[in-house]
């Protein structure tokens, strides 16, 4: 009877070869589920840069309707130190003024209340975008290494540019200006854009996401991060990349034209400043971080914003042989009719 007792109660614990097997098995699990969640957080991600995208040109909407259906300026002069005031005479060649920094488009939005700070950033970005170009006296706002326009670092509380603390949304410069209000000669100057020019609103990208590779090289020359500058998205038929010595005459079919796709660098050979003449196209500041895509030379998609307050995510290469950035350079003096093909 003992004995039966003690065969009845005995316990039998893993043997070596068993505890080996759950361990490859639990191992076998990790590894599929992994990517898997992995994915699953990238496309949480994306989706929320999407929200903010659409937040944004819905907030550029209302900015719009607010002020005799006029588009920001991407970034002009400030009047003063503080505050959203601008004096035309001072959007000069350079700035008058250089310790009064810029006022962006972002705060125009931001300080209204129409679209809350958050919104401005991309969550595929280091600390959710690019600092200002001015960043002002909170070190916490600054890159390493960054200083601003009058050569200060980390702290430096003049010039503090009126933009957001970080931005991941860069604007097309067809419609939202540049400061050049003032032209020498027979140069061309920017103009403000009225919403009524643009007569397919769905098919026209107002924002889309800036490139943070190699610690935002794209918008950088050297210690400056020039987060101010709205990204290009046409070439001039005769002048290249510097749209404002684009004659101002009339030609057959227009003075503009979409980039080639041989433009259009693989992100390994993104030049520094390719938001301001440092690349065949501007566009080469546009981020390709989105996507299985992500990983060949070319990068992956993209969120773009549209006109009527929508949003869409692409690739670059996409929006261009859509013809998605628009049929003119409403912001630009003189002919600004794109030419109906790529040349």
């Amino acid at each position: 009877m003992e004995t039966d007792m003690q065969s009845t109660g005995s316990r039998r614990g893993f043997t070596l070869i068993e505890l080996l097997v759950v361990i490859a098995i639990i191992a076998l699990l990790i590894g599929i589920l992994l990517p898997s969640l992995g994915a699953a957080r990238q496309a949480a991600r994306q989706t929320k840069s999407l929200a903010n995208a659409r937040s944004v040109t819905q907030g550029v909407a209302v900015y719009a309707a607010g002020g005799k259906q006029l588009f920001p300026p991407h970034y002009v002069y400030g009047k003063d130190e503080t505050g959203l005031d601008w004096d035309i005479n001072d959007q000069q060649l350079s700035n008058p003024n250089p310790n009064h920094g810029y006022v962006h488009w972002s705060y125009a939005l931001f300080s209204s209340g129409s679209v809350n700070e958050e919104a401005f950033q991309s969550p595929g970005m280091p600390n959710g975008g690019a600092p200002a170009t001015n960043p002002g006296s909170n070190a916490k706002d600054w890159e390493p290494e960054q200083q601003n326009d009058l050569g200060g670092t980390a702290g430096a509380s003049t010039p503090n540019d009126r933009q957001v603390k970080r931005i991941g949304f860069v604007g097309n410069a067809a419609i939202f200006p540049r400061n050049k209000f003032f032209a020498s000669g027979g140069d061309r100057k920017n103009e403000l854009v009225n919403d009524t020019m643009i007569f397919n609103p769905s098919k026209v990208i107002l924002i889309t996401e800036l490139n943070p590779d190699k610690n935002y090289q794209a918008i950088r020359v050297g210690s400056l991060f020039k987060s101010h500058r709205p990204v290009t998205p046409f070439v001039g038929v005769s002048a290249g990349v510097d749209v404002y010595s684009e004659p101002l005459g009339v030609s057959p079919q227009g003075r503009f034209r979409y980039p080639r796709e041989s433009e259009i660098l693989a992100l390994s050979d993104i030049p520094e400043g390719a938001i301001d003449q440092g690349s065949e196209s501007s566009l080469n500041a546009v981020g390709r971080f989105w996507g299985k895509a992500r990983a060949n030379a070319e990068g992956g998609t993209t969120n773009f914003g549209f006109v009527d307050g929508h949003a869409e995510n692409k690739t670059l290469k996409d929006t261009i042989k859509e013809r998605l950035w628009g049929d003119r350079f409403w912001s630009i003096s003189g002919d600004d009719r794109v030419i109906p093909e790529a040349r």
